[in-house]
C-alpha cells in the first residue's frame, strides 16, 4: 500500500458551506494556490462533479490531470486520478465532522501522490504536505472570508 499524508483543520463555518466551497470546482484557482484551472467535465445525477480537469502548480510537481470523484453522503468526497502526464497517482479525500454542534467543522485531507519521473520519497511527502497545508489554510480562509 502506498504511503499517504493527512492533515486536519478546523472550520468555524458548518459541514454544509465548507463542502460547498469544496465542491465549487471553478472557483479553487481563486483559494488553493496550486490549481490555476479548474473544469467540470461529467456531473452525477445530483449535479456534483464526477471528472475535473484540473491544471496544477505545485512547485515540484506540475501537471494537467483529470480527476474522478466520488461523492459518500454530505460529509466526505474522494478522488482518484483519471489521466496525467506527469502523475502516476493522486488519491486523495476531504473527510467533515461536524464540531460544536455543527458551528464547526474539522476537515481531514489525505493525498497520496506518486509521479511517473524518479523522485525521493523524502520529496514526495514534502510535495504532498506542502500541496494539503495549503489546500486546508486556502479552504479556512476561503469559507470563512463567505
Amino acid at each position: 500500500m502506498a504511503e499517504h499524508t493527512s492533515s486536519s483543520i478546523t472550520i468555524e463555518a458548518a459541514p454544509t458551506d465548507v463542502m460547498a466551497v469544496i465542491a465549487d470546482f471553478a472557483r479553487y484557482p481563486e483559494w488553493t494556490g496550486e490549481v490555476k484551472e479548474a473544469e467540470v467535465l461529467a456531473t452525477d445525477a445530483e449535479g456534483r462533479a464526477e471528472k475535473v480537469r484540473l491544471l496544477l502548480d505545485a512547485g515540484a510537481i506540475k501537471d494537467d490531470h483529470t480527476l474522478a470523484y466520488t461523492w459518500k453522503g454530505t460529509d466526505e468526497v474522494s478522488w482518484t486520478l483519471d489521466k496525467s502526464q506527469m502523475l502516476r497517482q493522486l488519491d486523495g479525500s476531504y473527510r467533515l465532522a461536524a464540531v460544536d454542534g455543527g458551528k464547526r467543522t474539522e476537515v481531514t485531507y489525505q493525498l497520496t501522490v506518486d509521479v511517473k519521473i524518479p523522485m525521493l520519497g523524502m520529496i514526495k511527502r514534502k510535495a504532498e504536505k506542502v500541496i494539503i497545508d495549503r489546500a486546508l489554510a486556502g479552504l479556512k480562509k476561503r469559507v470563512e472570508s463567505v
